[in-house]
């Protein structure tokens, strides 16, 4: 997560932003190389095998996110002991998650820009127009094109691989990008997005990580201590952590009383 991660990623969206702006017709002959209505009915993505992929793809990311997620749920069911994965880690993995797939693109883009998906346009036999990526008054009112969510997921495995041993960042890089690269072609053999959208939902999720990364580990104004981390959740789990000792102490003292009243 340096600055030439970020220039390569800059350059992608220049380069791909501005010539499927000026030639939006592209993403329409990369979409229709999947797009077959005689020999496979409609889109190769019916097919079983590219049908599993989608369902593999989904939980291998949920298998990667869910060490994150143990160590912060042990964490705060029991605070005083030692984090499983190291404070920042968790943070880094769970916030970026949150933001990218879950904020960005499923709810802030998707939600509100109206490029409708390569399945429901004119040009491959359904009723909406089609529009470049660039152009939200389509007519999608939800759940829409832009940019593509499952790829997104795909491309957050970035967080995982920001966080390996230098020796091996470069090859958990390339394995990351290659994965989002997979769902993508995976989501649009099934008609559900374009290349565009693709390509900007592995830009977007980047660029979200690449900003908390560097605000948690990189920047001196920001930067914080995994030990930092482990006090701040801490401090949230042991108010709670309290008031159900006291209660359980009240539900305690309840039940001895209930106790000596039917022995005398």
């Amino acid at each position: 997560m340096n600055r030439t991660g970020l220039l390569i990623a800059l350059a992608v969206t220049a380069a791909i932003g501005i010539t499927f702006g000026a030639y939006p017709q592209l993403d329409l002959d990369l979409a229709a190389l999947f797009y077959d209505p005689e020999r496979l009915g409609a889109w190769l993505g019916n097919l079983r095998a590219v049908l599993w992929a989608r369902w593999i793809s989904t939980w291998l990311i949920a298998f990667v996110a869910a060490p994150a997620g143990i160590a912060l749920i042990m964490k705060l069911l029991v605070p005083h002991r030692p984090m499983l994965i190291r404070g920042r880690a968790v943070l880094l993995m769970l916030a970026t998650l949150v933001l990218a797939p879950g904020l960005l693109a499923n709810n802030l883009l998707k939600d509100h820009w109206g490029r409708p998906r390569p399945i429901d346009v004119t040009e491959f036999g359904g009723s909406d127009h089609f529009v470049a990526w660039w152009d939200p008054r389509g007519n999608c009112p939800k759940n829409c094109s832009f940019i593509a969510g499952e790829p997104a997921g795909a491309f957050w495995t970035l967080t995982p691989a920001a966080l390996v041993p230098p020796s091996w960042r470069a090859l958990a890089y390339g394995g990351a990008v290659a994965f989002g690269a997979g769902v993508g072609v995976v989501r649009m053999a099934g008609g559900g997005h374009f290349f565009s959208d693709v390509v900007f939902a592995g830009v977007f999720t980047f660029l979200v990580i690449w900003l908390a990364h560097g605000l948690l580990y990189r920047a001196p104004a920001t930067r914080i201590s995994d030990a930092a981390v482990e006090r701040a959740l801490e401090a949230i789990a042991m108010p709670v952590h309290r008031a159900l000792a006291r209660m359980a102490a009240r539900l305690r003292s309840l039940a001895r009383r209930r106790g000596a009243d039917e022995l005398s």
